[in-house]
Order: C-alpha cells, then structure tokens, then sequence
C-alpha cells in the first residue's frame, strides 16, 4: 500500500513512522514533512492548505490511502478534494471539521445532540461579555478564541474579573488568537482531564486508545497555555469502565448527532474531557491525532496501523488488525527559548540524535538541510519513551532529554 501523509509536525513524524513500521505500507510520502519524515519515506514541498495540489499528486503517484495529520489541512478541504477524485481518504471533510475550527459550531452541536459539557455562552463584543459574566457570578471562567489558534486560544481564568480584562485586552487590540470576532465564554469544570481517540469509519465511533497531555507552558502545570508540552499514555486514575462510559456519554452522542445531521465521519475524533464528579464532561473536540498525544500513543501500538487506518477509510473498521500494548509511555516537548510567545529558529541541529536505548525523538516543523536540521523555533523536539511502568517511562524519557 503506499500512502500518504499530510502534516509537518511531531505528530506526523510519529504517525509516519509507525505507518512506515506496518506491514501493509509499500512506501509513505508525506506532504511538506519535516526532518524526521524524511527518514521514513519521501518528502513532498507542497503546503498542507493545497488540496487541489496534494489531491492531483496523490493520483498521479497512485496513493492507496491518504492520512490527514493537521487541522489546518482538514479545514482547507484536503479530504473533500481527496475524495472527490476517488481515493481513500484517513480524515473528515471540512464540514464536520468545524467541530474543531469552531468551537461555538462545537458547543452548540454538543447541546443539540446531549453530548455533556460545560455551561456556556458564545459573546459578540465586551459588552455582551460583561453581561454573561455578570450573570454568571464568582465562578471560574474559560475564554475561547472560536476559530483555529494553535492551542493557543484559550485562556482558563480564576473568575468574572479576570475573564473581563482579558477580553478588554482582546477586543481592544484586536488580539483575538485566530483573528475570529466571536469567543465563546465557559464554566470552568473542576476534575481530571485526559484526551480520548476513537476510530470512525462512517458508521462506527470506536474509543481506541487515551492519554493525557499537559498544555501549560512551565513547570508545575503553569504558565500560558500552548500546543502542548509533554504527554503520558495510558491515563491512570480513571475508573476501570472509563472507556465504555465515554463510548456510552461522549461518542454514541455524537456518532447519533453527526448521523442526524448526514455527515459521514472517517478518521479520528479526539475529545479533551474533563472528569467531574458526575462523570466526563468535553472540554474540546478535535477532529485529528492530537500533539503531543500522538507522540506518546504510536510507540504503544503493535501490528498494521496502516492496515487499520485503511479499514477506516473503507468504511469497514476493523480493530484486529492493530493492537495497543499495556506498556506506558511519556513523551517531553522540546521547545525554543521564547515559546509561545515567540519562535526562535534554530540551525545546525544534529540529524541523526544518539539516544539510550527504547528513547525515540519525534522531530517538530524542520527541514533537513545538507546533512543537519533547521528548526523556525516553537515545539523543536518530542522525546518519548516507553517503560514497565509510568515512572520507568518518564525517567528514561528524561535521560533521552538529557543525551540531546
């Protein structure tokens, strides 16, 4: 099978690799790709946003299966291009990504179809804002630019005070991450989060395989929030039936909802939950492989991913075909100096690393030039690595951070 993969992050560099290990998969191209991409098969220069571009290539290099890595692709259109010219596509259409580049669409989609989350409200200006806040009492507040901004858009306040000054801040700058006019106001909830993935192949939701991430930018949980700086697989903590009862509250839901609403989902639905006393709550839905989630999730899985992500996309999933080992896994984000407030580029990095045995490293957006790697800063590196146990896992993890 040869296949196809669009993205140029740590993710795809981790998802790469893993679909390159698979029995199935003849050869993998990836589309930029970066300089751990390379490593694993063929690198294409055409940007994640071309659909028309990426679409007619993927015909002419006779693609069997097409994999999604980015929000930014799904909301260009990639799969709808994909598939209009008849290939198999691993990622849903830019209509139901929305769920992810809109949150107020998600919200709302949530409310329509019982799916449980926070209580909200989606707030046009500072003086519709100051209203809803007022009425919310003192409570925590979240604040949630409505479109795309890199895990950067949402900002967990301590209250009403707060939340309004940010968005004086916002509005009055015209600083809205994403460049949107909309923001969406939540309760804040009060539990343990942890990030879901289930498989869909337009009639079925199948939970897979979880993790948790940490998205704060310093130590101790602290800090702004960012893409995400490290994550462990699997979550511990969480009742032993956790997954039947975010298959039975979260996904059946949502696979009715979308069914409701004649859309077809094929890909991977990635929903952020928090767990509360009354059970799990979405705090997002993304509608792809999460980063730095996917980082930690590839080197638990056995068998042929690719295989799997091709039942998917043929309408015919079929779980077998791949399997998830108990053994956990912890992944640490690498990131430039300034992050995320600024990204500082970086040259001459090592292409190949030297790394302890059982630590792998996941490359961010790089190029690899002349023989070293070229990062434009943000999120450098992933060092994941697996162990018998949760503290084995991060403490080699660790000692690969320290080889680099």
């Amino acid at each position: 099978m040869r296949v196809l993969l669009v993205g140029n992050g740590a993710r795809e560099d981790a998802l790469g690799w893993r679909i390159a290990s698979s029995p199935s998969c003849e050869a993998l191209f990836t589309t930029p790709g970066n300089a751990g991409t390379a490593l694993h098969g063929t690198n294409w220069s055409l940007p994640v946003t071309d659909a028309k571009g990426i679409a007619q290539r993927a015909i002419e290099e006779r693609i069997d299966l097409v994999v999604i890595g980015p929000e930014t692709a799904i909301a260009a259109g990639v799969a709808d291009r994909a598939r209009e010219l008849g290939l198999a596509v691993f990622g849903p259409n830019r209509s139901i990504g929305r769920l992810e580049s809109s949150k107020s669409f998600a919200k709302r989609f949530m409310e329509r179809n019982g799916v449980p989350s926070a209580r909200y409200a989606v707030v046009h200006g500072l003086d519709h804002a100051r209203k809803v806040l007022a009425s919310w009492g003192e409570r925590g507040v979240v604040v949630k630019a409505d479109g795309l901004a890199a895990g950067k858009g949402v900002v967990v306040t301590s209250g009403p005070a707060e939340a309004e000054a940010l968005l004086a801040r916002w509005y009055g700058e015209r600083a809205i991450p994403g460049g949107g006019s909309d923001i969406v106001l939540e309760e804040r909830l009060v539990g343990r989060e942890l990030s879901v993935f289930a498989l869909c192949d337009g009639r079925a939701m199948m939970p897979f395989v979880a993790a948790c991430d940490y998205k704060r930018a310093g130590d101790g949980d602290t800090g702004p929030n960012t893409g995400g700086m490290g994550a462990y697989s699997p979550p511990h903590g969480f009742p032993e039936d956790s997954m039947d009862i975010v298959r039975e509250r979260i996904f059946a839901p949502t696979l009715r909802g979308l069914a409701a609403e004649n859309e077809r989902f094929v890909g991977v639905l990635y929903a952020g939950l928090m767990w509360c006393a009354d059970g799990p709550k979405v705090i997002e839905f993304n509608v792809r492989f999460g980063d730095p989630e996917t980082q930690v999730l590839m080197p638990r899985i056995g068998g042929d991913f690719a295989a799997l992500l091709k039942s998917c996309a043929d309408g015919a999933i079929d779980l077998s075909l791949a399997r998830v080992n108990p053994e956990p896994c912890v992944g640490v984000v690498l990131a430039s100096s300034r992050y995320p407030t600024e990204n500082t580029p970086i040259a001459d990095l090592p292409a190949e690393l030297r790394l302890p045995e059982g630590v792998r490293a996941f490359w961010g957006g790089s190029q690899l030039v002349e023989g070293s790697v070229t990062s434009p800063g943000g999120r450098v590196l992933t060092v994941s690595a697996v162990g018998a146990t949760l503290q084995e896992a991060r403490s080699r993890a660790y000692e690969g951070v320290r080889a680099l």
